[in-house]
């Protein structure tokens, strides 16, 4: 409840915090930062007894709350907004369309070195100098308690005291510079800085830098040699000069800090700080105009530039049809206008090698934003795709994470891989779908939209053919590189011959022995890392599980630990059985692992490499691994489905998949087309130059429905097979589907309420609501799961609807015993 008061014009902000709760919190504004908290800025604010969190200012108002007491704003970390009005509504409607809290966008949003989230803890100020006589006798009492302890939190400050309310106590003293609060000794995010030198205005002039040089030349030869190190540098004497780093100055005088410093001290040299990039410089060797479509591009090209201005636009491209050179004659000409550009990309693998290309035209104006980068970086990127960034970025590629970022000019999204299901988030909240989110940010920016895939979704096609999206069809190779040829080898025939060797059937054998001799590459694919996806007891048949989750132990032979792939539970890999103490315990299944030791033994003269999780958690292993196999320095590349996903490497004439039908069985309404997409991407890692290109395909079914599409490259049949099927059952695009995990450590817990949702959304819901169900793994960190699923109507108000579910959730939750319950929303899963 708000009331108007009487008093004097108090004003009060309501703000965000990084916090999983419904709703804005208020507190009031000090009258000395008044003019300071506007939308958009940072505060600082104390949130129960223990906390300060870092909240950001939605509004300002002069409604006092009556419902509870008001607590004052701390300080303010911004002297310009922080967020844009367009960013908010952004957050506000992901918050509202994916059942989340604005608290845990926020979360996600800001990069943690942006984010104050702690318990305040209080330490006397460096420049406190003893007085005490002009305070009162409580903040006396907090002074002397610090004298005795460096160190009080906020709880021992208030007990110390025997004040409830100590936090307008506490702002006090440190308005005085009495205390700090420990976070104001450690801010997270800092500018890089770096030291420059310049000569004193005294000696600007030739006479009297030449007494100058007559006075010290004999005494000082050291500080000759730094001030002559200092002129070359800066060729002071011509006619453009140049900022000259301490630390150059000091490589090129042989390390003369003695010297340096005598300088300095006499006021010779002057020292100054300047804000300087993190990451180093990349000047444009290129201009875009120098790129020369062909005609099928430049029909494309000038299809999507008349439709982006009125709706987003799907380009449906073969693989290697040259969809990128598209992407950067679109991206020069919004930059040419003023704008800023979002390039979003699937996997952190295919930032790599586009990185390379869009900054040899583009040069250090091209941002990367993604979570390999260290916080300190990541803050930087943040702060460069704002508006108050001293040099902006233009372009930024990234990850799902990076529509966040505060672009000032956005005015184009490109959306690469459309169809990648790594665009979806998971865990944890906002459990967003980062190309359907990219669409709504580009209509809070009035920015165009441009999606583009070799495969499309089929909702993005369906949206596509139904008018809401303009499609636009590069139906040819660049540079008339032709499609590789792809083949189904039978393992059932290889195997009842006795054809195969290891994991390879003799089809797939031979076709690499040949590329090697002439010298070009091949891609292994294998949709699962590690050794072997499990250990089997020969006798009993045991098999291995991981005591927190209901999955099998894999095996990685590199650390000789079976481990979970959910938890990172491990153990040892056993002598003997556990169940029948039987020595033979047999490794079934293939991993990446498992292959990479295979080719070792098949293929000794080979230099191979292997692109999976295990071998990429590292900063730069991903450049390192693919810069390896594009530059010759490996001959077989074998990966998980990171391989698959936009890669463009000259001399690939192999592709092999080791075993698809892992992939086709998969209990999933998406399994059919996200098996033809993955199999016709990495078919398109083939022949993409002037080397023709082969994949082959091992399959004990060479007759499945999706491996007769993928022959044929027949992405329409798949699309019509699946839109009809889709139709029928009521999945996707047909309808809306919100998935419910219910999740407990206690199973029977987890029962109870998934029946009780159940029964309390058939009131509102009736028929659209299915289940409880097991997922496809039914235990996970020990944390049981069922599952309730809603298949609601596309042609209805889903706002209600869904204000309905969260009341129901809330109902459940309310339950005796249901404490530790967590009832997970997802919208629109993936």
């Amino acid at each position: 409840m708000l009331i108007m008061t009487d008093e004097p014009m108090v004003y009060l902000c309501d703000v965000i915090l990084p916090v999983p709760l419904p709703g804005s919190y208020t507190y009031r504004i000090p009258a000395d930062l008044v003019s300071s908290v506007v939308p958009g800025v940072r505060i600082v604010v104390p949130f129960g007894k223990h906390k300060i969190y870092t909240a950001l200012v939605r509004r300002i108002h002069h409604q006092v709350p009556l419902d509870y007491e008001v607590k004052y704003v701390l300080s303010v970390l911004d002297a310009v907004p922080f967020i844009s009005e367009e960013h908010f509504k952004f957050w506000e409607w992901m918050a509202a369309y994916y059942l989340c809290t604005p608290g845990e966008v926020m979360q996600a949003a800001l990069p943690s070195a942006l984010k104050l989230a702690s318990e305040s803890k209080l330490m006397l100020h460096p420049l406190y100098d003893g007085r005490l006589d002009e305070f009162t006798d409580k903040e006396q009492q907090v002074i002397e308690a610090l004298h005795h302890s460096p160190v009080l939190t906020i709880s021992e400050a208030s007990r110390t005291i025997g004040v409830a309310r100590v936090i307008p106590l506490i702002r006090r003293l440190i308005e005085q510079e009495v205390v700090v609060m420990e976070e104001e000794l450690q801010e997270k995010y800092h500018p890089k800085k770096e030291v420059y030198v310049t000569l004193a205005g005294d000696f600007h002039g030739e006479d009297a830098l030449r007494q100058l040089f007559d006075k010290i030349e004999k005494r000082a030869p050291k500080q000759v040699d730094v001030l002559t190190s200092f002129l070359t540098l800066s060729s002071w004497f011509g006619q453009n000069r140049s900022e000259v780093r301490r630390r150059d100055v000091l490589q090129m005088s042989n390390q003369a800090q003695s010297a340096f410093d005598s300088l300095v001290k006499k006021k010779v040299l002057n020292l100054y700080e300047k804000d300087i990039s993190r990451f180093r410089d990349f000047p444009a060797q290129a201009d875009p105009d120098s790129i020369v479509l062909s005609v099928a591009q430049q029909i494309a090209f000038d299809e999507i530039t008349a439709s982006l201005p009125d709706r987003p636009v799907l380009l449906h491209g073969l693989t290697s049809s040259g969809k990128t050179e598209i992407y950067i004659k679109l991206i020069d000409r919004v930059i040419r206008e003023g704008g800023q550009v979002l390039y979003l990309l699937p996997e952190i693998a295919l930032t790599t090698q586009i990185v390379d290309r869009l900054r040899y035209f583009f040069g250090s104006g091209t941002g990367v934003y993604h979570s390999r980068y260290s916080d300190q970086e990541r803050g930087e990127v943040w702060f460069r795709a704002g508006k108050s960034a001293h040099s902006p970025y233009n372009l930024v590629l990234g990850a799902r994470s990076s529509i966040f970022l505060p672009f000032s000019n956005l005015k184009l999204i490109i959306v690469d891989e459309e169809h990648d299901a790594s665009f979806k988030q998971y865990d944890p909240a906002p459990r967003y779908q980062a190309r359907d989110a990219a669409v709504m940010l580009a209509g809070f920016h009035g920015a165009m939209v441009l999606l583009g895939s070799a495969t499309p979704s089929v909702e993005s096609y369906f949206n596509a053919l139904n008018g809401k999206y303009a499609l636009v069809k590069l139906n040819e190779r660049y540079g008339n590189a032709v499609l590789p040829k792809i083949e189904m080898v039978n393992l059932k025939t290889e195997s009842r011959e006795k054809k195969m060797k290891a994991s390879l059937s003799s089809v797939l054998f031979n076709a690499i022995e040949a590329a090697l001799r002439q010298k070009e590459q091949i891609i292994l694919f294998q949709n699962r890392r590690g050794f072997a996806p499990h250990l089997e007891c020969d006798q009993c048949g045991h098999i291995p599980h991981c005591r927190n989750c209901d999955v099998t132990l894999t095996y990685h032979k590199t650390i000789n630990l079976l481990r979970c792939h959910y938890c990172g539970f491990s153990i040892p890999v056993p002598t003997e059985c556990p169940e029948c103490s039987t020595p033979r315990m047999l490794m079934k299944g293939l991993g990446t692992e498992r292959i990479e030791e295979d080719l070792t033994t098949l293929f000794p003269d080979a230099r191979i490499g292997r692109m999976d999780l295990d071998t990429t958690r590292s900063k730069h292993s991903y450049h390192s691994i693919l810069t390896d196999f594009s530059e010759h320095r490996l001959d077989i590349l074998v990966g998980t489905q990171m391989v698959t996903k936009g890669l463009d490497f000259d001399r690939v004439s192999v592709v092999g998949v080791l075993d698809a039908d892992s992939m086709l069985s998969f209990p999933d309404f998406r399994a059919f087309e996200r098996s033809f997409q993955m199999l016709m991407q990495v078919s398109g890692r083939a022949g993409r130059k002037d080397v023709p290109g082969r994949v082959l395909i091992q399959t004990r079914n060479p007759n499945h429905k999706v491996l007769e599409y993928v022959a044929l490259n027949d992405y329409y049949s798949m699309y019509h097979t699946q839109v009809a099927e889709r139709r029928q059952y009521l999945y996707p695009p047909f309808v809306r589907l919100i998935i419910l995990s219910v999740k407990h450590g206690d199973a029977t817990v987890v029962n109870e309420a998934s029946v009780k949702l159940v029964e309390e959304l058939t009131v509102s819901f009736g028929t659209r609501v299915l289940g409880p169900v097991y997922p496809v793994v039914g235990r996970v960190k020990n944390q049981y799961i069922r599952q309730v699923v809603l298949k609601l109507e596309r042609s209805v108000d889903l706002r209600p609807m869904k204000l309905q579910i969260l009341t129901v959730i809330r109902q459940v939750l309310r339950m005796p015993g249901m404490s530790r319950l967590q009832i997970i929303p997802d919208v629109d899963p993936s």
